[in-house]
C-alpha cells in the first residue's frame, strides 16, 4: 500500500466522522498472524490514570510476537499504515557524546531523513519548549542541538520549508525560545521559529477518540505535510513522564481537559495528530521534579536518542531509562490498546548503535 501524505490522511480521517469513534477492531497487517508467546506478567500499577481511565481495569494487550508491523486501529491502518521497509530497523537507539551524531545515526537506522521527508514538502518540528525558566542544561527543554540536527537533515532532504514551535505553559514564546538555545540553533540551521498564533488554533473532530471527540489544535500541524515530534525525557508530577505522546499537548489550547485523564485522552489526541516521526531526545534526562524543574541534581546524562515512526514504541523504550516499564505509564498502555502502536518492543526490531 502506497504511505498517505499526512494532509491525505487527516482529511481521510476527519471524513470517517463520529461513525470512526467506535472503530477499536484491531487489524493485523497483511500477513501477520498472531503467535503464542510466554505468559504476561500481572500489570504494574499505572501513573497518570484516573478512577474513569479504561487503561485502569483492563491490562494492556500485547502485540502479536512478530517482527511485521504491529496491529493498528482498523480504519487508521487502511490510511497510513505501511510495512518498515525491508533492511530497515523499526526503532533506533544512538548513543554517544554527539547530539547531532546520535540523531543522524538513529534515523539513519530506521531509514533515513528521506523515508519521512520529500522534496518540496513543508515540515513542521515540534520539539519540548514548555517554560522560559531554565536552559537545556536543566532537561526541561529540548536540546537544541537535537532540534538544529533535524532542521538541517529535513532540508537537506529538500523540505521546501522547515518551521519549529511549541507553546510554553510559563514565560513569554520569544524568552523560552531564546532562552532554551533552540532559537539560535534554529535560525543557524536555516530552519524558522514560529509563535504560535492563537487566531491558527480551531476546534476540530477527534474522529477515533474515545474521551475526547473535540479539542481546539494548532491547524497549520494538522496542515503540515510532515510532522515531527521531539520531545525530551522527563519525570512529570501528574503523567509520571513526558515523552512524545504527551509532548503533543504544546499543539493545543485547552491542556486542563488532558489532566483530566491521561490514560485515555493523551492517546485521543494521538490519534488525530499522528507525528510522523518521533525523536526522543534523552541526551539528558529530568528524573524528578517535572515538567519543570531547575535543580541540576535531578539532571542525569544519558546520552541517547531513540527514533521510530511508532509514538507508542519510542514511549515505551523511553520508559526504561527512568526504571520503569511501559505497563506502569497510562498513557503508554491506553496508545497500545488503542492500536496506535505497539509497547511490545520484543515484537520489533529495535537497533542499539554506539556513536
Amino acid at each position: 500500500m502506497a504511505q498517505m501524505t499526512r494532509r491525505e490522511f487527516i482529511r481521510r480521517l476527519t471524513a470517517l466522522g463520529a461513525a470512526a469513534a467506535g472503530a477499536t477492531v484491531l487489524g493485523s497487517a497483511a500477513g501477520c498472524a498472531p503467535q503464542p508467546g510466554p505468559a504476561e506478567p500481572p500489570p504494574a500499577p499505572l501513573v497518570g490514570a484516573t478512577p474513569t481511565d479504561p487503561a485502569t481495569v483492563a491490562p494492556p494487550i500485547a502485540a502479536p510476537k512478530t517482527a511485521a508491523t504491529p496491529t493498528l486501529v482498523a480504519s487508521r491502518a487502511a490510511t497510513i499504515a505501511t510495512p518498515v521497509p525491508a533492511g530497515v530497523a523499526y526503532l533506533a537507539v544512538a548513543r554517544g557524546p554527539s547530539p547531532a551524531a546520535l540523531v543522524e545515526a538513529a534515523l539513519g537506522a530506521i531509514g533515513g531523513i528521506a523515508r519521512f521527508v520529500k522534496p518540496g514538502q513543508n515540515v513542521i518540528i515540534k520539539p519540548n519548549i514548555c517554560n522560559a525558566s531554565h536552559g537545556f542544561e536543566y532537561a526541561s527543554t529540548t536540546n537544541p542541538e537535537v532540534v538544529a540536527a533535524l532542521v538541517t537533515l529535513c532540508l537537506g532532504a529538500g523540505a521546501r520549508r522547515v518551521k519549529v514551535m511549541d507553546s510554553p505553559f510559563s514565560g513569554t514564546p520569544e524568552a523560552a525560545y531564546r532562552v532554551s538555545g533552540i532559537a539560535d540553533a534554529v535560525q543557524a540551521a536555516g530552519g524558522e521559529m514560529e509563535v504560535m498564533a492563537s487566531f491558527k488554533f480551531e476546534e476540530v473532530e477527534l474522529p477515533l477518540g474515545l474521551d475526547l471527540r473535540r479539542l481546539s489544535i494548532y491547524q497549520e500541524a494538522l496542515d503540515a505535510d510532515v510532522l515531527i515530534n521531539v520531545p525530551i525525557a522527563k519525570h512529570h508530577s501528574m503523567a509520571g513522564l513526558t515523552l512524545g505522546m504527551k509532548n503533543l499537548m504544546g499543539l493545543i489550547t485547552n491542556r486542563p481537559i488532558i489532566h483530566a485523564n491521561f490514560g485515555q485522552r493523551l492517546p485521543d489526541l494521538a490519534s488525530l495528530l499522528a507525528p510522523d516521526l518521533t525523536v526522543i531526545d534523552a541526551v539528558r534526562i529530568l528524573v524528578d521534579h517535572g515538567p519543570t524543574g531547575g535543580n541540576l541534581d535531578d539532571v542525569r546524562l544519558t546520552n541517547t536518542v531513540i527514533a521510530s515512526h511508532d509514538l507508542v514504541a519510542a514511549d515505551a523504550y523511553a520508559t526504561s531509562l527512568f526504571g520503569l516499564a511501559p505497563e506502569q505509564i497510562a498513557h503508554i498502555v491506553g496508545g497500545a490498546k488503542m492500536g496506535l502502536g505497539t509497547m511490545d518492543l520484543r515484537a520489533v526490531e529495535v537497533a542499539e548503535l554506539a556513536v
